[in-house]
């Protein structure tokens, strides 16, 4: 054990799952929460955790298992697999010595609660739990970093993650539930929908997830000005800034796909507005001759424009894909006025972008101009993306787990084998 205490700390994501010990600054381990197995008939053998992470590995066409659904722990045969591999090879802890910090999602039902709780105490046998919600943990590590920028102890967490986007208000660590937030969309949603995008416009992709989240955390950005960049991307070829080629791996040459000039694709993530004009004149001289020469594209890439900024827009704007929900900026005023009129103007001023959705370019930009019009005039609108929005979580778990009071807070295995899962539980509320 490498760790400043005996405490394992685990925010158990739908995508990426972070674990480590109480007291460092980052966890150890961050890895895919989920087993992935390559094409080819049975005999080939499931690959879990760290092992889809190796550079000898070809992600191409794999099966993809995972514990997680909506957000929801909802297979804990693949659960115990992956915990198996995260806590025996890569923390090399003995749970039975050690307590278990673990972040589970807001409103988990019962259930599901219990069955986390059996795979805790039953299968690993850890010596105690703490059970917290991502908003309050992430709230915690802010307070602790920029302890001046929340003196009202108050701050509304935006989470973005793989599975679903939850707007929390926090109050003094605590998360206002009645308060809460939430949008069915999330990474997952906004790679599956660059997957019907790129099958349906070049090439099928559709059993590449795994190469698909790679282009979309790569090329993809947050347009400030949608209807501009439409123009600007109806450009043929050379005269379209957004054009760039994902390079799929060939399982010889390189077993990992790659963004084919990441130099060109990071040069516009969104022009200005008044260079527009300028771009377009200058681009229309050369569309007949363009036209004549089409690019050679091989079998094992395919091409993205207007999809890079596309995508994201499902956040801001669901309804345009036909999907039935609001918006995020709708979203975050509707978990803002579910509290006390004393607290909404401190939550517009300190907002907090987490998960790795808010990752994309220009993601506050972009938040920032949705939220200032639904927004009274007299309220400030004041946005803070973290250091790093993958690992805050963990981070503000890592500080709750080596604080003096965090074995007040914990359920013991003997607690759990007396009162059972529902009565142990209760300590958790709030």
């Amino acid at each position: 054990m490498t760790g400043g205490s005996g405490v394992v700390v685990i925010d158990n994501g739908g995508g990426l799952l972070k674990a480590g010990f109480g007291g460092d600054k980052d966890p150890i381990a961050v890895v895919p929460n989920c087993m992935a197995k390559p094409p080819g008939g049975n005999n080939k053998k499931w690959l879990v955790a760290d092992q889809l992470q190796a550079d000898d590995v070809d992600v191409t066409g794999m099966t993809l298992k995972r514990p997680i659904d909506r957000g929801y722990l909802i297979n804990t045969e693949v659960q115990r697999e992956v915990w198996e591999r995260v806590v025996r090879n890569l923390l090399q802890v003995d749970p039975s010595n050690s307590s278990l910090l673990l972040v589970e999602p807001m409103f988990n039902p019962p259930a599901l609660q219990h069955a986390t709780d059996e795979l805790v105490f039953e299968e690993f046998g850890f010596n105690s739990l703490c059970v917290a919600d991502a908003p309050s943990l992430v709230h915690l590590y802010e307070t602790n970093c920029q302890p001046m920028l929340f003196r009202a102890q108050c701050s509304l967490v935006v989470d973005c993650g793989f599975s679903f986007t939850h707007a929390s208000p926090v109050l003094q660590n605590f998360t206002l539930n009645y308060g809460a937030r939430r949008m069915d969309l999330g990474g997952k949603a906004l790679t599956n929908y660059l997957k019907e995008l790129v099958s349906y416009r070049s090439l099928n992709v559709m059993d590449e997830t795994l190469l698909i989240d790679d282009a979309k955390e790569k090329l993809c950005f947050v347009s400030l000005d949608v209807p501009g960049d439409l123009r600007l991307a109806s450009g043929r070829f050379k005269d379209n800034p957004f054009r760039c080629s994902y390079i799929l791996p060939d399982g010889i040459t390189y077993k990992k796909g790659f963004v084919k000039d990441m130099d060109e694709a990071l040069r516009y993530c969104s022009l200005p507005i008044d260079e527009e004009s300028d771009r377009k004149e200058h681009g229309s001289e050369t569309n007949k001759l363009e036209d004549r020469k089409k690019p050679e594209l091989s079998q094992n890439e395919f091409v993205l424009t207007n999809e890079r900024f596309l995508v994201p827009e499902m956040l801001f704007h669901p309804i345009d894909l036909g999907i039935n929900q609001a918006g995020l900026a709708e979203c975050i005023v509707r978990a803002v006025q579910a509290c006390h009129p004393y607290l909404q103007p401190v939550l517009f001023e300190s907002i907090v972008l987490t998960g790795g959705s808010t990752l994309f370019p220009r993601f506050a930009e972009r938040l920032e101009r949705e939220l200032r019009p639904l927004v009274p005039d007299d309220y400030q609108v004041k946005i803070t993306r973290q250091e790093n929005p993958i690992l805050g979580v963990w981070r503000g778990g890592s500080i709750l787990a080596s604080s003096p009071d965090f074995e007040s807070m914990c359920v013991t295995k003997s607690e759990y084998e007396e009162m059972g899962s529902t009565r142990c539980r209760r300590r958790f509320f709030h």
